[in-house]
């Protein structure tokens, strides 16, 4: 399993000017930051399935359009967390695509200021099968997560990473904090894919 490994600088949440780095790429996809000097280092992805692409949790930035454009045309961009609404509508508006939006997920949709398309257990025709991640009120959470079997990826927005503030030391990959007293160990177990896209 590939994870990209991030560092972590501060400030918390980038602002303002953006200097887009990117992160990682393969055959069908690509990821980046936005603000790279970020505390939180808020990871996007693009993910590439016949000529189609899915971005996945977006923070926009120039060169983005680059990035999209060298994997193919863009086919809706997804929210994968109930606050990681980020910048996917201006996104989605300026590809002149859809927000996706998991069909339980609360909240999100009448928050974004595009189309939106609600989801149930396959991400429309992409591939990706869905799965809830969390799902609570205390506190509140919404996240699904995706996989693609035919390109043995999955998607955790942000349950996993691998930012510092998430790992122990000598890890690269750990828990997001507020989930380590009762972790998705068991719903995440059962996969062991060749890549891992965190956000």
């Amino acid at each position: 399993m590939r994870v990209p490994a991030y560092g972590t600088i501060m400030p918390m949440k980038g602002s303002g000017r953006s200097q887009l780095r990117e992160i990682d790429r393969w055959d069908h996809g690509v990821g980046w930051l936005a603000y790279p000097e970020e505390g939180m280092q808020r990871a996007s992805h693009a993910v590439e399935v016949d000529g189609d692409v899915w971005v996945f949790d977006p923070v926009d930035a120039p060169g983005v359009d680059d990035l999209l454009d060298d994997l193919g045309d863009v086919a809706g961009v997804v929210v994968g967390l109930d606050r990681h609404k980020r910048d996917a509508a201006a996104v989605a508006n300026r590809h002149e695509v859809p927000v996706y939006v998991a069909s339980w997920m609360t909240g999100v949709a009448n928050e974004l200021d595009a189309p939106v398309e609600r989801f149930g257990s396959e991400l429309a025709d992409s591939g990706f099968q869905t799965f809830r991640v969390v799902d609570k009120t205390v506190p509140p959470w919404q996240e699904v997560g995706f996989f693609h079997e035919e390109l043995d990826t999955l998607v955790v927005p942000e349950a996993v990473g691998s930012v510092g503030y998430y790992c122990a030391p000598g890890e690269r990959l750990g828990v997001h904090p507020m989930l380590r007293p009762f972790p998705p160990r068991r719903l995440l177990s059962s996969f062991d894919p060749e890549r891992l896209l965190v956000g």
